[in-house]
């Protein structure tokens, strides 16, 4: 079983976040609440906290084992699921890493603004506006301060297909949202099953794949700016825009016509667990699936090729309309790499991690991508992943961070996966709307 993404481990950061909001910082930029070091652990030792666990850890320390001999520098890496609660808890006890992988933008600018990290270095802010984009240096800057660089990235959006499937029936891959729409109708009236499958289980985070739908279909259909006022509230949940977003959406998830193959009813879909579509996929019984980049790694655990000659294949969600003249619109994540400590050593750590040296040697290892324009995209270890990378470093392409993750907590990470769990069981649009609205702090 894969790693479960750092995105889904998010519930519960808003609620420690604001306590400590609350309790007040005593301390200065970089110190705990006492006003003493915040991290160092010793002379070229630096201290790295996060959520990526397991295997992927391993594959982490491996990235940087190299760069740490060369420079005689000791990464001490920790791996924690209660990092979102967590952080902040530690940050205030006087007891925060050097350096801490933040999977939410919004967690981060959370601790820049109770005064506990330090502005980045000139390195660092070097390494982000040569190798990466004006938008992915916003997701690391709070209130006009750059405080970190993006990590690792995926691209969201992807659905998933057979392609045999596709060539034996004559289907042929949707270039607008109707399209998908409409190969849907054919595909449940050829087979007389359900199209799609669709898991939204993920222990506490259970609802997430719910949002990527809808965050998807609204940057299409509404576009960038309505998409960026809504992470704001510009735009509330309750706006015709975003109400028809989750409609559209309601065309496939609250079928049950077309939902939930291998698994049941639209009623399994909040029970299914998210990565369990990887076997209906491969064995033949779901022949479509909306899922990041990230899953192909799922596919692979269950005994499927990636490949457009493999056993599966994917195409990114389709616009609303007439796109062939444009770039990709996607939707993505990440993380965002910040510091708690200015030591040297501390910031020669950060800045490596802001770099495509890092990049490559990470992405070549397998699994994962980066947004870094310096990255090779040979070193993906899958086509999928290839084609990933090239669409983040296509400057045609519209890209935007995950919306939940980039809102406060308390409605990115709790009303908003709440609200698709209930609406997805039956509950109407407009109450689930004003549900997830009551989640935004009110100052």
């Amino acid at each position: 079983m894969k790693t479960i993404p750092r995105r889904t481990l998010a519930a519960g950061s808003f609620l420690a976040v604001g306590a400590l909001a609350l309790v007040g910082c005593t301390g200065g930029p970089g110190s705990g609440g006492d006003g003493s070091d915040s991290g160092a652990a010793g002379d070229n030792v630096v201290t790295v906290y996060g959520t990526i666990s397991d295997t992927e850890a391993e594959l982490l320390e491996q990235s940087w084992a190299d760069w740490e001999e060369e420079n005689d520098i000791d990464i001490q890496y920790e791996a924690s699921k209660e990092f979102e609660a967590q952080i902040a808890v530690r940050a205030q006890g006087g007891n925060a890493p050097d350096i801490a992988i933040f999977p939410q933008p919004g967690l981060m600018g959370d601790m820049a603004d109770l005064g506990f990290l330090q502005p980045a270095s000139q390195e660092v802010a070097d390494n982000v506006a040569e190798y990466w984009s004006e938008d992915w240096a916003k997701y690391g800057t709070y209130d006009g301060t750059l405080y970190g660089a993006p990590l690792m990235a995926s691209v969201k959006g992807w659905v998933w297909y057979s392609p045999s499937f596709f060539a034996d029936n004559g289907y042929e891959v949707p270039t607008d949202w109707q399209g998908l729409l409409d190969l849907t109708a054919q595909i449940q009236g050829d087979t007389g099953s359900a199209p799609w499958c669709v898991g939204f289980g993920s222990d506490a985070a259970t609802g997430w794949p719910g949002t990527d739908w809808v965050e998807d279909v609204v940057l299409r259909q509404s576009g960038a700016d309505v998409y960026d006022q809504w992470v704001t509230n510009e735009v509330p949940f309750t706006d015709p825009q975003i109400a028809s977003a989750f409609d559209e959406v309601g065309k496939i998830l609250k079928n049950p016509e077309y939902v939930n193959a291998g698994f049941g009813g639209t009623d399994t879909i909040v029970t299914t667990p998210f990565g369990d579509p990887a076997s209906a996929l491969v064995s033949g019984e779901c022949a479509l699936h909306h899922q990041a980049s990230f899953f192909d790694g799922f596919i692979t655990d269950a005994g499927g090729t990636v490949a457009e000659d493999g056993d599966i294949w994917a195409f990114l969600t389709p616009a609303f309309g007439d796109s062939s003249s444009e770039g990709a619109v996607v939707t993505g994540g990440g993380e965002i790499v910040a510091a708690f400590s200015d030591d040297e050593a501390t910031q020669q750590v950060q800045a490596y991690l802001s770099s495509p040296e890092w990049a490559n040697s990470r992405v070549s290892l397998g699994g994962v991508i980066s947004a870094n324009k310096g990255l090779d995209a040979e070193n993906a270890s899958s086509d999928i992943l290839k084609e990933a990378i090239a669409i983040l470093q296509d400057e045609g392409t519209t890209f935007r961070f995950d919306a939940s993750d980039l809102m406060p907590s308390g409605v990115g990470t709790n009303t908003f996966f709440k609200g698709m769990n209930d609406w997805v069981n039956g509950s109407d649009t407009a109450t689930v709307l004003e549900q997830i609205e009551s989640g935004w702090p009110s100052s």
